[in-house]
């Protein structure tokens, strides 16, 4: 079976990650790697063999285009890719108006130049709004909790390690909806340390100063940051009224770029058996 040729489009985290699943893809291979004019970006040794060009015009052959640029520059380059009559496939984080226009601008250019275009194919948006739609499907009648759980901040947990009683010490930040920094602490207390003591230093420490803080004791840090990547935690649970006590759990830890990545190359072998338009990422599509 011949390979559907697939350019990524940007050399950043994500660009990187398509790059490296599509090597050895049994469906689909790297026709090479497209970065802009003037860019200083640097192709790793593993992707040298690959096509390096600055235009998709300089790649024979190309049957997809994975959109892989900052967000504020993804409608345009999508827009430039479909008049080229290149399909595309694209997950751009965008939210409420912005998402909704970068969607209409690219079905209205799909449509135009008659190409077919995935859009929202990542991991959210994608993959994690598909759970949410599921729990809400299966239990109609309930309450849901979602929570993220942070990256790690190297120099939060420096400071939090030299607090007396802390063996070892990571830090995390997340944004709240509203923006605000949250900040989670996992700590390996000395022994006879107490937490509660723990976390009043921690408290009073300028670092974290006016900014919401938890504090976790872990029992090994080294287990925990093995754990490499993101997490999530989604519950959703049925009200008393629903009758059935229902519960449904999902707890993940993972690395969002390696699975938007994963994400666009199933939306790329979507490609070929989609009508022209944009649409919506969904499984089994």
């Amino acid at each position: 079976m011949k390979k559907l040729q697939v350019a990524v489009i940007g050399p950043g985290r994500l660009g990187k990650a398509c790059a490296d699943a599509l090597i050895g893809d049994a469906e689909l291979t790297l026709a090479g790697i497209v970065l802009r004019a003037g860019s200083r970006a640097v192709v790793p040794e593993r992707l040298r063999h690959a096509p390096v060009v600055e235009h998709v015009r300089d790649l024979p052959m190309v049957r997809v285009a994975l959109v892989c640029v900052p967000p504020d520059s993804a409608t345009g380059v999508a827009r430039e890719l479909l008049q080229a009559h290149i399909p595309i496939v694209e997950c751009a984080r965008l939210e409420g108006p912005a998402r909704e226009a970068h969607y209409s601008d690219i079905d209205a250019a799909a449509h135009h130049f008659r190409m077919p275009a995935v859009i929202g194919a990542g991991w959210d948006p994608g993959v994690l709004p598909l759970f949410t739609r599921a729990f809400d499907m299966l239990i109609p009648r309930g309450h849901e909790s979602f929570h993220h759980h942070p990256g790690i901040s190297l120099h939060h947990s420096a400071a939090v390690a030299h607090i007396h009683g802390i063996k070892e010490a990571l830090a995390g930040e997340i944004r709240s909806v509203d923006g605000r920094p949250q900040r989670y602490v996992y700590v390996e207390l000395e022994k006879g340390a107490v937490l509660g003591h723990v976390r009043e230093a921690i408290a009073a420490d300028p670092l974290f100063a006016g900014e919401e803080t938890q504090v976790f004791q872990v029992e090994n840090m080294a287990e925990l940051e093995s754990e490499e990547g993101e997490g999530v935690v989604l519950e959703r649970r049925s009200t008393p009224a629903a009758g059935i006590h229902a519960s449904l759990l999902l707890e993940a830890r993972f690395d969002s770029i390696s699975f938007a990545a994963q994400v666009m190359l199933d939306g790329a072998r979507r490609i070929p058996l989609l009508p022209h338009g944009a649409h919506q990422y969904t499984i089994g599509m």
